[in-house]
């Protein structure tokens, strides 16, 4: 449930044209598509100047969907990652001036593809539905392989993502910035994520390896499809280091929320749980520890987002001040179903 957007499509136009003189000589701006609504997110603005196609990701303003929106840092990584061959979007450039936009911006290339839909989940509506079980099952596929890359990374040059102010690299640093998120993006309480808090805990993993990149939100609605196959890796606000068990909890958790919100089995075709996991520790090329304690960490990391995003409707008068949505939802629900079954 975006909130409306005022943005004036023809002024948008003349400053980007604007703007890229002396970076694009005599590009015009020939079409621009802006929102219709604006998510809790960066902004997005697809246009067409010189006969290319861009994205203009603008940082968000008001009210955040996360406590330090590291907008900056997101173009650092696509740029770095970028040069190293992984198929995330090429960038172009940084603009720190809030006053053309109205907050910071950068711009980076358009790729073909389509990604697979949240609202209504992809089990339930849209094109995932439309195709067959094999081309899912390599969907699924692609999007692992696309994540692995990810995790193949060396660390050093990216440095700069671990969030070193809420702890230790690691499982403490991850509890404690959710523990924070939680009371920061919401003035109330949200029972089932204090008991997810008590519940990580008595149950932390050992994490012996070194840290690794983790790309954050990976799931298969950040990737862009052709054919089953990713032409690029979107959405890099949530990137950290971390143990890759973490990302593929996210994976495996998000399309777990998806199917259980709308009350469906899952479309035929998508690999099980284990079978995911078998796969994917023969992508990373070891064994996987005990997902457990990261599933209950997805599932306190998306409880925590929904109670922002519980707030931020408030806010806006999409609901009253005592609507339960920011800790009953479909969210909480599911994270309370994965605490009874770990009970």
């Amino acid at each position: 449930m975006p909130v409306p957007d005022q943005r004036d499509p023809e002024l948008t136009r003349a400053v980007l044209e604007g703007w890229l003189t002396g970076r694009l000589p005599d590009a015009r701006v020939e079409r621009l598509e802006t929102p219709s609504t604006s998510g809790f997110s960066a902004e997005t603005l697809l246009f067409t100047a010189g006969g290319a196609d861009y994205v203009a990701k603008v940082a968000p303003t008001g009210y955040q969907i996360f406590p330090e929106p590291r907008f900056e840092e997101q173009y650092e990584v696509l740029r770095e990652l970028r040069s190293r061959g992984l198929l995330v979007p090429e960038v172009f450039w940084y603009e720190p001036d809030a006053s053309l936009l109205g907050a910071p911006f950068f711009v980076m290339a358009a790729y073909p593809g389509r990604a697979p839909s949240d609202m209504p989940t992809y089990h339930q509506e849209g094109w995932v539905t439309e195709i067959g079980p094999d081309e899912r099952g390599a969907l699924w596929d692609a999007g692992l392989r696309a994540m692995a890359s990810i995790h193949h990374q060396d660390v050093k040059g990216l440095e700069y993502v671990d969030q070193t102010k809420y702890g230790p690299t690691g499982w403490v640093q991850r509890v404690a910035y959710w523990e924070h998120y939680l009371s920061w993006g919401y003035s109330g309480k949200v029972p089932v994520a204090d008991r997810a808090l008590e519940w990580l805990r008595a149950n932390a993993p050992v994490e012996e390896r070194p840290p690794g990149l983790l790309w954050g939100d990976s799931r298969i609605g950040n990737l862009l499809f052709v054919e089953g196959e990713v032409t690029a890796i979107l959405d890099w606000e949530m990137v950290t280091l971390g143990q890759p068990e973490e990302d593929l909890s996210w994976y495996l958790y998000l399309d777990r929320h998806h199917k259980e919100a709308v009350g469906s089995e899952g479309l035929p075709g998508f690999p099980t749980r284990e079978e995911t996991i078998a796969r994917y520790a023969g992508l990373l090329g070891r064994d996987l520890d005990d997902l457990r304690p990261y599933d209950v960490l997805s599932g306190l990391k998306f409880a925590a987002v929904m109670a922002r995003i519980g707030q931020l409707f408030i806010h806006y008068g999409l609901v009253g001040p005592d609507d339960p949505f920011p800790y009953d939802n479909t969210a909480t629900r599911v994270l309370e179903n994965v605490l009874d079954e770990l009970s």
